[in-house]
Order: C-alpha cells, then structure tokens, then sequence
C-alpha cells in the first residue's frame, strides 16, 4: 500500500489544483481590474467630443479625496496611507507638494468652512478634526465616530444650511446594525454638537452634493453582495431629511430583500412613504463614488444642470463593469433625460483595469478634476 501512496497523493493534489482552477477562476476574472496593478502605459481614455484630459498629479498613492482651499492649491487624503497633503497648484499646473498630516486613521473626507476659508475640517474613521491651514494652530477634534467594521471611509460637506454632513457606512454587507449611527447621515453644528441623523437607511453612501438649483443633497449608494452579477442595483438617492432608504431589507426600487429579510409583514415593507425608493438605479456593482453637478459658467449649455458620476468599477461581477465617468443628463428641475459615458477606457479589453474613479471636482469653465485611488493621480479635464 505504501508504494502507491505517493501516486494518489500526487493524484489528490492535481485534483485539488483542478478544482481550485475550476472553482477559482471566475472569482478571479472577477476581482482581475482591482488586484492587477494598473502598469506604466495605460492605454489612453476617452472623453466626450469637446473636451481634452491629461493627467495633473501622480505618484498620490491611493489618493481619495480633494478640497480646493481660497488660493486654489488643492488638499487631498490617501485613506490607506494615513496621510493628508496639499498640492501648490498655479495656472492649471502642480508647483510643489507637501506632507501635512500622517499616521491618520483613514483619513478621508475633507470640507473648507464656507464661511472662514481658513478653517478645513477632516474625517478619520474614528473622528472629525478641524484646523486653521496656514498657521501653527493645532488640530482640535470635533466628534467622535464609530470605528471598524466593513466600511471604513467617512465623507464631510458643509450644506446650504451652513451645517456639517457626514455619512457613515454600515459595519457589515447586510444586517442590522448594533450601533445606531451606522448606515446613515448625520447633520451638526461646526462644533461638533447638535449631531442629529438626517437620513437612513444608507448602506454606503459614500459621497453626497448639493444641487444648486434647488438646495437639495444628491448621494451615491452601494447595493449589497452576493446577490449575483445584476442584483442589487447600485443607486442614486435624493436625500430628504427624516427619509429611510431601504437598507437592510429593501434596494433599488423598493424592492424588498426576501434573501435577508425573512420576516412576515401585515403590510409590504417597501412602500412610501416609509421607504425612499432610488431615483436612478445603476448596474450592480459598479461601485458609484463621487457626484458632481456642473455649473453653467464656462460650459455648453447642453451640460447645464447635469451630474457627473464616478464609477469606480466591480470587484465581484464575473464581468467587470464601471470604470468610467458618467454623464446623467437633468434639466432645470432636476428632471432625468437620460445618461451617457463622458469618461471611458480605465477598463482594459482583458479585464484588467488601469485606474478607478473616486472623486469629482468641477468648476466654471469646463474645468474637471478627477481623483483615481489605483493610478494614483488627478487628472485635468479642460474644455477645447
């Protein structure tokens, strides 16, 4: 018996590495444009007839955020860095960048005060800080957040209330939540006090804006995993303060999470008003991060009123999707006409991917700024 046992030893192994091949390989086509670096030559992007695109900043490590301080020079995160840095920037050119913070708890959301210029607020994972830039002044914390747990980024924005948001991820893909600030966003005063939910219901609304037609805040949602290639729907909400916008047990349309939700209910637990439904559904897993709308200065009135949405691509889609920015097409009221890719090309013919999308900074002009967390740059948008 001993003679053979090398044989079928050597015969359960290449039957082991058959099935970890078999099994294994559409997970790994699936997670192939995150886990592949993005390489030296990329191949080129497109962008919509009009505009022109090249690369502002690089070597930013996994760079997230931005906020552009008074004198135009532009503040970042790199969330799995720890760090916080500013980039001197004059006539569309980088002159210098510095190191301000590091050793951080990943850092992610940044927001100038409208009201003092001076005065950048910051989100850790377990906090919001605030300094005055440009001053010796030291770093005074404002509140504390929940830390660990699957979603770790935290995102600031001052309202047209002059109030501070901060969303807050769930803890977990789907459940309910122990710690009541979770999945949610949160409004208070600059100092810290007043913190008092504004919306629920959020698994992970990573980045929100404001509409500046008519005030009202705008955010990108991620639907759950697990559920398949086009289940949940990734979303974009408008947010309304006191609404509940489904999650856990509800995604997309209203449509009611019987996967996880296995209770029995006298009425249907996805109706309004008691749960938002999305106002634009995205393709699962397309990860949607950054918003912006474009303002009319500067910019062809076919882009007038219209939102530009990073997506910052799938992980777990057996063929990948996102990688692009897209245009949603609105009207003055915020009406939808329908959508189109302004951005195109991070996603290669092989599945690999050269870069991701984060975060959207337009300005008048037709002047985009766009993060990329993978490549490690901003890039330039310019209108021709």
């Amino acid at each position: 018996m001993r003679k053979y046992y090398w044989l079928i030893s050597g015969l359960a192994s290449l039957i082991i590495l058959a099935a970890i091949f078999y099994f294994g390989r559409p997970f790994y086509q699936a997670v192939k444009p995150v886990i592949i670096p993005a390489g030296q030559n990329p191949a080129p992007l497109k962008i919509a007839k009009g505009f022109a695109i090249e690369v502002f900043a690089k070597d930013l490590s996994g760079i997230r955020v931005m906020a552009q301080d008074s004198f135009g020079n532009i503040w970042f995160s790199q969330t799995d860095e720890g760090e916080i840095s500013v980039l001197e920037s004059r006539d569309g050119k980088v002159n210098a960048k510095h190191l301000v913070w590091d050793n951080l708890n990943h850092p992610h959301g940044l927001a100038f005060d409208p009201q003092n210029p001076f005065y950048l607020y910051f989100a850790e994972e377990d906090k919001i800080s605030r300094v005055t830039v440009y001053s010796d002044s030291p770093v005074e914390k404002v509140i504390d957040l929940p830390a660990s747990g699957r979603h770790t980024t935290r995102t600031l924005g001052f309202g047209p209330d002059d109030r501070l948001y901060v969303s807050i991820g769930s803890s977990c893909d789907v459940c309910v939540e122990a710690d009541s600030r979770r999945a949610k966003i949160f409004s208070m005063k600059k100092d810290g006090s007043d913190f008092k939910e504004f919306a629920r219901g959020l698994r992970n609304a990573v980045f929100f804006t404001w509409n500046y037609v008519d005030g009202k805040m705008w955010a990108t949602e991620m639907g759950r995993d697990f559920l398949g290639d086009n289940l949940p729907p990734d979303e974009i909400n408008i947010i309304k303060e006191g609404g509940n916008y489904g999650w856990p047990i509800c995604y997309g349309k209203n449509i009611h999470d019987t996967e996880f939700d296995k209770n029995i209910y006298f009425r249907n637990p996805c109706v309004e008003p008691f749960e938002i439904p999305s106002f634009i559904d995205i393709p699962a897993h397309s990860a949607p991060l950054g918003l912006a709308f474009i303002p009319e200065e500067g910019w062809p009135e076919e882009y007038w009123y219209n939102l530009l949405v990073a997506y910052h691509g799938s992980w777990n889609r057996s063929v990948p999707t996102g990688y692009k920015i897209v245009r949603y097409k609105l009207d003055a009221r915020g009406k939808y006409l329908g959508q189109e890719d302004f951005i195109t090309g991070w996603l290669q013919s092989d599945n690999t991917a050269s870069g991701r999308p984060v975060q959207i900074l337009t300005q008048p002009g037709g002047v985009v700024y766009i993060t990329d967390d993978k490549a490690g740059v901003i890039y330039r948008v310019t209108k021709q």
